[in-house]
Order: C-alpha cells, then structure tokens, then sequence
C-alpha cells in the first residue's frame, strides 16, 4: 500500500513534467496548452494510483489487473486528441497537440504506478521534441526550399 507522501509526491511530478510540456505548446498558442496538458496527466496519474489502491485492496478477493484501468486512460486520451486536430483548407493543424497529450497520458500513467525513470526521461525527450526538433525542421525545410 503506498503512503500518502508517495501518493502526492507521485501526483506533483506529474503536475510538474507535463506542465513543462504544456508551457511549450502554451507558448507556441496551440489548442492545448499549459493547463491542458497538466490535467491530462494529473488525470492519468490518479486513474493510475487509483487502479494500484483498488488492486492492493481486492487482489485477495477476486484476480484483477490493474493495467486495464490505464488501457482505459489511453483510448480515452485519443478522442481528447482527435479534438485537437483540426482540418484548414490544404492542411491538417494539431497533430503533435495530439500526440503531446497522449504522451503526458503515458507519463502521468507511469509516475503513477512509481516507474518514475520512464516517466521523467520520457518527459526529457518529448521536450527535446517539442523545443529542438522544431528549429532543426526550420532549418532543414527551409534550406530544402532554397534548392
């Protein structure tokens, strides 16, 4: 059974890393921003730590797997996504908004069940994504255009 201090430290992290990932959305203006990004998490890490206290609880009841409460979160988070992606004329706007959601999903899901290495390195290179690869894009599409 996991302490109170655990749960919140668990629930603070996964405040505190997605939010680095929605302060860079938040920052660009997209869909989902800061607050966006920190509920999806914060949800994602509850929804874990709730199915871990249900499991502690029942596993001498009746077999149970705490993993289908988190298949749950991340079928769910899809829909949120779709929400995000927006058709405009020739192009298709909100794609990495998605998928940046889906991830803190991942990252919430895994702080909550205390595989805390995964979900801060995760955390590491979406924003390697997020802030780098968008000026090595510029760079690259732009000097393809050049040509």
């Amino acid at each position: 059974m996991l302490t109170d201090y655990q749960i919140i430290i668990r629930l603070v992290l996964s405040v505190v890393l997605s939010g680095l990932i929605g302060l860079e959305r938040q920052v660009h203006q997209r869909t989902a921003g800061l607050r966006t990004h920190i509920l999806v998490s914060l949800g994602s890490c509850l929804i874990m730590l709730t199915s871990l206290y249900v499991f502690d609880i029942y596993n001498r009841i009746a077999p149970m797997d705490p993993s289908r409460i988190a298949a749950g979160v991340i079928t769910g988070i899809g829909f949120l996504g779709a929400g995000a992606i927006i058709r405009e004329k020739e192009r298709i706007i909100g794609l990495t908004t998605a998928a940046s959601l889906w991830v803190v999903a991942g990252i919430g899901l895994a702080i909550g069940c205390g595989f805390y290495i995964a979900g801060v390195f995760t955390a590491i290179l979406a924003l390697i994504v997020l802030f780098f690869l968008r000026v090595f894009e510029g760079f690259l599409f732009k000097r393809k255009d050049k040509s």
